[in-house]
């Protein structure tokens, strides 16, 4: 889109994705960890606030910092989610925590003909094999998922998993 996602305002309000986002997610998520990009300024939200080291390394790094931080927090398994889906449902993340849980699972991806690689929950652990992809030169959620015990779980065609990638999605999006 050319802009940062996060502090964009939901239409209609005066909430930025970002204030959107955790919120939603601190419905089924405690700690929530926010990954930002260094020096980008976030308004305050109740998360934890974590600053990726270098700028434009794709989704792959900036998920391996938060599984750290959720290792730290003493979580098994984390839901890890982009800044722009405004429309996601909390339930979706119940669902893919019990899949993770009940079979157990490195990745319980969620899929309605694609694979939603940041809609996903993650076993924590995992920080290790990110960081070898990455010092790979490895940017893609997608080459993590592919060498690990990943669960796809079926979820039909669902508007909250559409995410934000130009203006013109942003004016078609409905308030939630």
């Amino acid at each position: 889109m050319g802009r940062d996602k996060a502090t964009l305002s939901l239409p209609g309000s005066t909430r930025t994705f970002v204030e959107h986002l955790v919120e939603l997610l601190g419905r089924r998520c405690a700690p929530v960890f926010v990954v930002a990009a260094p020096g980008q300024r976030l308004p305050a939200v109740p998360a934890r606030v974590l600053h990726d080291e270098v700028a434009g390394r794709g989704p792959l790094p900036a998920t391996g910092l938060g599984l750290r931080a959720a290792v730290t927090a003493g979580a098994r398994h984390a839901f890890v989610a982009a800044v722009d889906l405004p429309l996601l449902d909390p339930d979706l993340i119940d669902v893919l925590a019990a899949v993770a849980v009940s079979t157990d699972a490195d990745v319980v991806v969620p899929w309605d003909g694609r694979d939603h690689y940041l809609a996903a929950v993650y076993r924590s652990s995992l920080t290790a094999d990110i960081d070898a992809l990455v010092a790979a030169g490895e940017r893609r959620m997608r080459a993590l998922v592919a060498g690990l015990d990943a669960q796809r779980i079926v979820v039909g065609q669902r508007a909250g998993l559409a995410n934000l990638n130009s203006p013109a999605d942003l004016a078609a999006l409905r308030t939630p």
